[in-house]
């Protein structure tokens, strides 16, 4: 059998102290000698479990922890569930157009700047093909515009920065100007795209016949351009 420590409360080999209303307890050198306490004790949890109700005493905890392992091991099934195209889908780019209600709208009286940093109304310069050049240069598509306008309709080129650059090189020029406050895009209501000018046409009324987002050859839209002197 152990041996108690010199105070008698407990083994002298290391343990803690014990609470002194358990007694004297004494560690057995062989396990052996614990056979009848743990048959004890396993006689006890047999009549505890044949009690009414004990299996749902045990049955309880039990439920609660299957759930929960189902729980997550659901959560990291569907996070680390492979897919096929995980990593290559792309959304389908959806084609930039103008609002159905914008032609025929009167264009905003907006004042734009040259390349002296003066003011110009734009609807001073009306009939007109306004080209915006904020998301590119595109000058073969204003030498086309120039090319193909009536004489008395204007051809007018905008940046969004305060300077103006300088008009393509042909004998006839585009009246260039900046929209620092951003005014005439707004009111197209579509963000400029890299490498690409959006163009609209107004009439000498001031009203908007037609907008082109993406402006193309001038056969698309050479019947327009002529409409507009009229």
């Amino acid at each position: 059998m152990g041996k108690p420590d010199a105070e008698g409360n407990g083994p002298a080999d290391g343990l803690p102290g014990l609470p002194p209303e358990w007694g004297r307890v004494v560690v057995p050198d062989d396990a052996s000698a614990l056979a009848a306490e743990a048959a004890q004790v396993r006689r006890e949890l047999r009549r505890a479990s044949g009690l009414p109700g004990g299996h749902r005493a045990l049955g309880l905890p039990l439920l609660v922890l299957l759930v929960a392992v189902v729980t997550t091991l659901a959560g990291l099934l569907v996070v680390t569930w492979p897919r096929a195209n995980r990593g290559t889908e792309r959304p389908s780019p959806t084609p930039y157009s103008p609002p159905a209600s914008l032609t025929g709208q009167a264009l905003p009286a907006l004042d734009l700047v040259d390349a002296q940093d003066a003011p110009v109304p734009l609807r001073g310069l009306l009939p007109a093909m306004i080209i915006l050049l904020d998301g590119c240069p595109c000058p073969d598509r204003v030498s086309e515009a120039l090319a193909a306008a009536p004489a008395d309709v204007s051809v007018v080129t905008v940046t969004a920065g305060r300077s103006a650059p300088a008009g393509p090189t042909t004998q006839r020029q585009a009246h260039v100007l900046a929209d620092p406050a951003g005014g005439l895009r707004s009111f197209l209501g579509q963000p400029a795209r890299p490498g690409v000018a959006t163009a609209v046409l107004v009439d000498r009324a001031g009203t908007v016949t037609r907008v082109l987002p993406d402006l193309g050859t001038v056969e698309s839209y050479r019947s327009d351009l002529s409409a507009l002197a009229a």
